[in-house]
């Protein structure tokens, strides 16, 4: 049996790989690579914190091999799938905390390691210790995001489980409590913030005062959202644990 699923877990990592390697450039530019996020995510949850970094570093070597793409392919994932994965282990299967993985471990991390690696290895010039960090924590954020949507529909269908089940891997079956979809609401602030900075300085001719800090507003009001769901839902995690 523990044969058949380390099988199962091969072939699902494979079929990972593979998917990660095809539709990796879809929304890319350099520095910002969306898709890579979501199977990060994805691989983190469903084979834990070591194969989910495996598989981002075979999907960068393809990468760079076949796609020729430069290092950024390796320090845009790895750090942010081992991350992922392991804050959602100890979480105790929290997707949020797997969404906040990949920021932290990609965009932060990977992005300023990424500085000496591009800066001695590939020889680029110009470049600033934070120089990757903007992009490749848009990236994160816009990946992430469809990754925590879609993982937690998954999760409340009970496929989440299933999934780990069928691959020999630890199973979470609590799921998200109320607070830590309200976290999730408030952090889904950040990519209103970049994609309305993006749009206005890029979009917007001479842009005004008020255009100038609507990303502000975004922000603010996703943050607020996320407070009045915790607020109008905040019992049902205390109904939940009086009767786990």
């Amino acid at each position: 049996m523990k044969s058949k699923k380390n099988l199962v877990k091969l072939t699902f990592m494979a079929m990972m790989i593979a998917v990660g390697v095809v539709i990796s450039p879809i929304l890319r530019v350099e520095g910002m690579c969306p898709m890579a996020h979501l199977i990060n995510i994805t691989c983190a949850v469903f084979l834990g914190p070591y194969y989910a970094f495996l598989c981002a570093l075979l999907i960068g070597i393809l990468r760079m091999v076949f796609l020729g793409i430069p290092p950024l392919a390796l320090t845009g994932a790895i750090f942010g799938a081992f991350l992922s994965g392991m804050l959602y282990r100890l979480s105790n299967g929290k997707l949020i905390f797997a969404f906040l993985g990949e920021v932290i471990g990609t965009g932060i991390i990977g992005a300023i390691i990424s500085y000496p690696v591009m800066t001695y290895l590939w020889g680029k010039t110009g470049l600033t210790w934070f120089f990757y960090v903007p992009s490749f924590i848009a990236g994160t954020l816009i990946g992430g995001s469809l990754a925590f949507v879609l993982l937690k529909q998954m999760q409340k269908a009970g496929l989440v489980a299933r999934f780990q089940e069928a691959l020999g891997t630890r199973i979470y079956a609590g799921g998200d409590s109320v607070k830590n979809d309200a976290i999730g609401i408030a952090v889904f602030g950040f990519i209103g913030y970049l994609v309305t900075m993006v749009i206005v300085h890029n979009f917007v001719e001479n842009p005004t005062v008020v255009a100038e800090n609507m990303k502000y507003v975004v922000l603010v009001a996703f943050f607020a959202g996320g407070a009045w769901y915790w607020f109008k839902n905040r019992d049902h995690d205390k109904v939940e644990k009086r009767y786990m």
